[in-house]
């Protein structure tokens, strides 16, 4: 057989060139470490903090925080570099370094991203780990707290509760869930139609910026102070530690989880909840969780079931008043209902044992599984014949689930402005779409996620439109890619206008002006504006 010289030579030529590509990563990633060491404070060595994939425990810091299995498999993407920085000077030596080499830098508090933004990237990265960060100091005169982004929100509950049993923090029902993400993608919790959000309760900020530059409030200015309260600060640079303002709660919550299926009238039980749950007082939740279930009545063997879960701000004879006043057809009952304390209602919707001891949120190890989320916003009430064609849909799609979150109250009273935020007054509830698995690979991943793409399709006639809202924390890459590159600004408005709406041209004006050169990026960052 003949032997084809040119193909020889051009095979050669691509070795070489692969040889020389990685000579050269290899080279830059070894620039890159040095640097980190030439930064380094003498009192704060880095060097400790510093894993590679040649470290023994690069693949345990790796996991540690990765929430979504999805992203945990041998052919996810994984960092040259894990810098788990244990002193700000760490961070600022990260962003000098980074920049110098123009390096791709990933920040992770919880790892919680539900598209795994923080930790995952398609071209050559570093991870910035926050979870030693995680320091909080509570002043009870001034009823605020310093917190830092590494510190997750059960050990920021725990901490609350240890020093007083009257306040607490408007923030997520996941004890797991790190404070710098969850913060400032505008976190939310079972009380926000009493105190708003997370971003509402944030009083100031200790952030870095892309000099390498520690701020507070005061120096960073409003503007920015603006865009990091929901945002995404991730956009922006790496905030350090956020200074929150308690609320006060009531000696005595109530809890109660009802669950109904289509056998239950479960249907028109809905269609009674969707006409008032944004109008009841300020200091009832009350969500819906909707998912499919065996059924040994119906055809096919299966029912839509709806666990109606609630907390409110007071005693359980007044909540069983307001229910029966307003959404009758539920029938609660006080034997339905826990009177307990503030702490003990976030084990209950974690769905910990409620006499469980209370330091069990200290725990950082959740339960993993695969997982995909999306999200809607709903301002007009479904027709209950739509609710019903909504059930059959869902059977056929099991086990794609929902979640409906009840807006109103609070949430209503805030203006749209008022942070990054937009999604405040004329929503009656947000839906989270969620699916669940536990069997890894890409096929598998890709029907589980075609399930509830195909669910949020089916959804489209009943939810916001121009733009379709979406929810900045339940992070969904369906909603555009970002590659940063000349096209940025097209690309981020693509996704940028359904988190943010009209707030989102603020956001890009202060990006541009503090991060005019876009070091902090990833796939659904604020862009600059175009040249």
């Amino acid at each position: 057989m003949a032997i084809s010289w040119p193909l020889v030579v051009s095979l050669l030529l691509s070795i070489s060139s692969l040889a020389t590509s990685a000579s050269n990563s290899d080279s830059v990633h070894e620039a890159f470490v040095q640097c980190l060491l030439d930064n380094s404070h003498p009192s704060h060595p880095i060097s400790e903090a510093i894993f590679t994939p040649q470290s023994p425990s690069y693949a345990t810091v790796l996991q540690s925080y990765i929430r979504n299995l999805r992203f945990n498999e041998t052919y996810t993407p994984k960092p040259f570099l894990i810098l788990t920085a244990l002193h700000q000077s760490h961070i600022q030596a990260a962003i000098i370094c980074a920049k110098k080499g123009n390096i791709q830098m990933k920040i992770r508090s919880g790892g919680h991203d539900y598209d795994g933004l923080s930790y995952v990237a398609t071209v050559p990265f570093f991870v910035l780990d926050m979870f030693n960060l995680r320091s909080i100091d509570i002043d009870m005169e001034t009823e605020t707290v310093w917190v830092q982004s590494g510190a997750i929100l059960g050990e920021l509950y725990y901490r609350i509760s240890e020093l007083s049993k009257t306040h607490g923090f408007p923030a997520g029902v996941c004890p797991t869930v790190g404070v710098g993400g969850h913060f400032t993608g505008g976190g939310y919790g079972n009380m926000m139609r009493k105190y708003g959000l997370t971003v509402d309760n944030i009083v100031d900020a200790y952030f870095i910026d892309v000099n390498g530059r520690i701020h507070d409030r005061k120096s960073m200015g409003e503007d920015l102070f603006w865009a990091i309260r929901g945002g995404g600060a991730a956009s922006f640079g790496v905030v350090l530690a956020y200074k929150i303002k308690l609320v006060r709660v009531p000696e005595i919550i109530t809890v109660f989880r009802v669950e109904k299926t289509l056998e239950d009238n479960a249907t028109d039980i809905v269609d009674q909840w969707q006409h008032v749950a944004s109008k009841l007082p300020k200091e009832l939740f009350v969500r819906l969780v909707i998912d499919v279930v065996n059924s040994s009545t119906r055809t096919g063997g299966s029912t839509v079931r709806v666990s109606f879960i609630s907390l409110f701000l007071g005693d359980s004879k007044t909540l069983v008043s307001i229910m029966n006043e307003n959404l009758p057809l539920l029938g609660l009952s006080q034997s339905d209902c826990i009177e307990t304390s503030w702490i003990r209602s976030v084990l209950f919707w974690t769905n910990i044992t409620i006499d469980s001891p209370t330091d069990v949120l200290l725990n950082r190890t959740p339960s993993l599984s695969y997982l995909k989320r999306k999200s809607d916003y709903v301002k007009q009430p479904i027709p209950k014949t739509a609710l019903e064609g909504i059930w059959e849909k869902m059977i056929e799609l099991q086990p794609a689930q929902m979640i409906f979150n009840p807006y109103g109250g609070r949430m209503a009273e805030i203006a749209s402005t008022a942070t990054p935020f937009p999604h405040r007054a004329g929503n009656l509830w947000k839906i989270q779409y969620l699916a669940n698995w536990n069997q890894g690979g890409a096929e598998t991943a890709q029907r589980y996620i075609e399930l509830t793409r195909k669910l949020h399709r089916y959804m489209t006639p009943f939810v916001s439109k121009n733009p379709r809202e979406a929810f900045l924390n339940y992070r969904d890459i369906d909603l555009g890619v970002n590659h940063n590159d000349r096209g940025s600004y097209l690309e981020g408005r693509v996704y940028g206008i359904k988190y943010f709406k009209g707030n989102f041209n603020r956001l890009v004006h202060i990006k541009t002006k503090f991060d005019p050169t876009n070091f902090f990026r990833n796939e659904q960052s604020i862009p600059t504006l175009p040249y």
